[in-house]
């Protein structure tokens, strides 16, 4: 068994077709171990998608065992996928041959392949992904109340599958899935307080009002409240009778053309 943390799915009496002379069905077993679900973003380098292994009970298959790391960014519901347009994007693809091993491909084995392969034996065969850094990190946009489906955003999918080559079609059930994340940490050091000034002039008025507003940090984590000092300076014969302040989140996306989408997450009124 993999070490606490470490995780594996499994495809029990899975049906292969196998030859028209013989038994057309025959069980087999694949498996598919990975050290973990999150791989850090360096800025410089992303974290290997490998320490993982390949192993079935039947290994005389007349065909290819395939692995592929899918980077897609899904920019529409599910439902609205008809006639062959989806609305998701394929940005990176990458395939590893898992068995037959292809002798030139062959790296180093990390200390999780090494543990795996001493423990499952000869039926283990290790292979790792490497993960472009320009690539995005994995993003979830938050739904809204009437949508339905897998929520839009950029997701991780490490699949793998048995076929005699990769165009042929392959059934979700007939093939291992695992959705993994890219992941950036915030800076250790950081920044200066965020602050912001405004001034405005009105009619009839010979001075301006000045507002400033700032922040005690420039990261904040999730649950972490968000304290804003607001300082205003009213030089002029107007009366301010309300203050409100609103945390909003901003995306851009780029498709056909660069469009911005901004959603609410909190405000506070005072008056």
């Amino acid at each position: 068994m993999p070490r606490p943390g470490d995780f594996s799915l499994h495809l029990f009496n899975f049906v292969l077709a196998v030859d028209a002379l013989s038994c057309p069905f025959v069980p087999w077993q694949l498996t598919v171990y990975l050290g973990k679900r999150d791989f850090v973003d360096h800025i410089d380098l992303v974290d290997p998608v490998g320490k993982r292994r390949i192993e079935w009970e039947w290994s005389e298959l007349r065909k290819v065992v395939f692995v592929t790391l899918t980077c897609a960014f899904r920019y529409g519901r599910e439902d609205l996928d008809v006639l062959g347009l989806t609305f998701r994007k394929d940005l990176f693809v990458s395939n590893v041959q898992a068995f037959p091993p292809v002798a030139e491909e062959k790296k180093p084995l990390t200390r999780l392949q090494e543990r795996l392969v001493k423990k499952l034996g000869e039926q283990a065969y290790p292979f790792t992904f490497e993960i472009p850094p320009n690539l995005p990190c994995s993003v979830t946009l938050q739904p809204g109340p009437e949508d339905t489906g897998k929520a839009c955003g950029v997701d991780y999918e490490v699949k793998a599958f048995c076929a005699e080559n990769l165009e042929e079609k392959i059934h979700k059930r007939n093939s291992v899935r695992l959705v993994i994340r890219k992941v950036q940490y915030a800076p250790e050091r950081p920044g200066p307080q965020p602050m912001a000034e405004t001034t405005r002039q009105f009619l009839m008025s010979d001075k301006p009002l000045h507002l400033e507003a700032s922040l005690d940090k420039e990261i904040y984590y999730h649950g972490e409240p968000i304290n804003v000092n607001v300082h205003v300076t009213n030089n002029t014969n107007k009366m301010v009778k309300k203050i409100k302040i609103s945390v909003r989140q901003y995306a851009d996306i780029c498709l056909f053309n660069t469009a911005q989408y901004k959603c609410p997450v909190a405000v506070e009124e005072t008056e």
